[in-house]
């Protein structure tokens, strides 16, 4: 695995460096190794950041981990990939999935005891949706109280989402 490590607001130590790869070292028995790891680690005042993104084909695994120590939100976000990895597994193999094609092969052909955990729908909506612009979308998911609101962007005529984040600022989600 290809490990890339930036920080913001964070100086870069060896021993944070090490840390990391140390710890995600742990997932090459998951994956090829010319995959790539993005890890940011960030600070802002007592919030240790790491954030940790593997793009693999047709799909990203993204696990963000905070806590007032930086060592412990590494190892949060290890034990986080690894059950995510743990949990997918057996959907990735039996959809076919393209992205198959970056784990190795005996972490795909391991046997591993069913997950009770699967996933279900329980609720679908359907509903009209008119063009509007983003910041009106915004106060129309603020008057429902949803953190996202799906709708067609009125500049655009493509399908968006937009979505609340952390300290009271909005995100929009638009198709390449």
């Amino acid at each position: 695995m290809r490990i890339t490590i930036t920080g913001r607001n964070i100086e870069l130590t060896p021993g944070i460096k090490e840390a990391v790869e140390d710890k995600l070292s742990k997932l090459e028995k998951y994956f090829k190794p010319e995959t790539d790891v993005n890890v940011t680690l960030s600070v802002e005042k007592d919030r240790q950041k790491i954030e940790v993104t593997i793009p693999t084909k047709g799909h990203t695994i993204r696990a963000e981990e905070v806590s007032n120590d930086m060592y412990v939100s590494i190892d949060l976000v290890e034990e986080t990939l690894e059950r995510q990895l743990i949990k997918y597994r057996t959907k990735i193999i039996s959809k076919k999935m393209n992205a198959a094609a970056s784990f190795k092969a005996e972490y795909l052909e391991e046997q591993v005891e069913e997950d009770d955990e699967e996933i279900k729908i329980v609720r679908s909506k359907r509903y009209d949706m008119k063009p509007m612009y983003p910041e009106d979308a915004c106060i129309q998911m603020e008057l429902l109280g949803h953190d996202f609101f799906v709708f067609v962007n009125a500049e655009t005529d493509e399908v968006n989402v937009v979505y609340k984040r952390k300290g009271n600022t909005y995100g929009i989600i638009e198709p390449e």
